[in-house]
């Protein structure tokens, strides 16, 4: 039995400031500097965890984000961060965007409360869910993973930082989490079937 996790984004802020890494000297780099393009990264993903979601991924999918002109104004970087078992996603206030890795064995318990929030995507997706007890277990595959992870993930944190940038302080997002999740299920909804043209995918409902 996997340990059980409750997946979730959540928009991590440290007084609004770039955050160091390590415990290096502070150099210029998209965690303390405005970047002229977005950047796009990967870390190591941390035992148990795996990038299922590769860069050219990212960069085939912020191709076909409606309005991304508009989203994407002062984003510095976009991450595929370490696991961290806890979190799908985190949004910074210093403009950068960071999605988990996914663990290996891909198959993930959620608490009953994020299913039921999600279960409309999960079931557009076709990934197969056990109700037990209080939670679900959810086998996923790559291509639901990676999904999962740009179709939602990405376009949750990608509402937080709009929300961000639409205030006149330009310091955090005012309208929260429900603004981010309601930002990412109409743009998946519009999305969904460039993406599956796109990626070479088609899911079909359970």
């Amino acid at each position: 039995m996997k340990n059980r996790i409750n997946r979730k984004t959540t928009p991590k802020v440290v007084g609004g400031k770039p955050l160091k890494k390590n415990n290096h000297e502070v150099t210029p780099n998209y965690w303390n500097t405005s970047q002229n393009e977005i950047q796009i990264d990967s870390v190591k993903p941390g035992k148990g965890y795996k990038h299922f979601l590769k860069k050219r991924d990212v960069l085939r999918f912020i191709e076909i984000i409606p309005s991304w002109e508009i989203y994407c104004n002062g984003l510095d970087a976009i991450v595929l961060d370490m696991g961290d078992g806890d979190t799908d996603g985190v949004y910074y206030y210093s403009g950068v965007i960071c999605i988990s890795a996914w663990p290996k064995e891909m198959d993930i318990e959620l608490n009953k409360d994020y299913f039921e929030d999600h279960k409309d995507l999960f079931n557009r997706l076709g990934v197969r869910s056990t109700k037990r007890e209080d939670f679900y277990f959810c086998e996923f595959n790559e291509d639901q993973i990676k999904a999962y992870q740009l179709l939602h993930i990405l376009l949750h944190e990608l509402g937080h930082h709009y929300d961000r940038m639409k205030t006149k302080s330009k310091h955090s997002s005012a309208r929260g989490e429900e603004f981010a999740e309601d930002f990412a299920f109409e743009n998946e909804e519009k999305m969904w079937n460039k993406y599956e043209e796109t990626f070479g995918v088609v899911f079909y409902k359970k």
